[in-house]
């Protein structure tokens, strides 16, 4: 159980606080959202704008190291590895906390599968081999 003790308001454009107690019951069984070394994720970065997919190496107050490829070339990578063709290789990233504007786990629903799955799939291979 959390126990909160306070109150905001705005009023008149002046804040305002004052104690009052809020309970919350917390769940052992709840899933604690965070994003692990290993899992799969997506980047959205600004200046400039980029979109990628990677396997999270370290993630601290400086910046995000992921060994990942830009998602505008996810169709053609995979394809490309399916096919046994040339393909470009994953790289290393290190990005500036200033750069991220968002970061999810790859996860996908029952009628859109993670991008991770999707590569799975196509190429019968797991994403951490690259």
């Amino acid at each position: 159980m959390l126990k909160l003790s306070f109150y905001f308001r705005i009023v008149c454009g002046k804040a305002e606080v004052r104690k009052q107690d809020a309970v919350f019951e917390t769940r052992p069984d709840c899933n604690v959202m965070k994003i692990e070394v290993g899992e799969s994720v997506v980047l959205i970065l600004h200046t400039p704008r980029e979109k990628l997919l990677g396997v999270l190496d370290e993630i601290n107050s400086a910046g995000i190291s992921l060994r990942g490829i830009d998602l505008g070339y996810f169709d053609d990578w995979c394809n490309s590895i399916a096919s046994g063709e040339p393909y470009l290789p994953m790289n290393d990233y290190f990005l500036p906390m200033w750069r991220l504007e968002r970061m999810v786990r790859d996860e996908g629903t029952s009628e859109a599968p993670s991008m991770t799955r999707q590569f799975e799939q196509r190429t019968g291979r797991k994403l951490g081999e690259f």
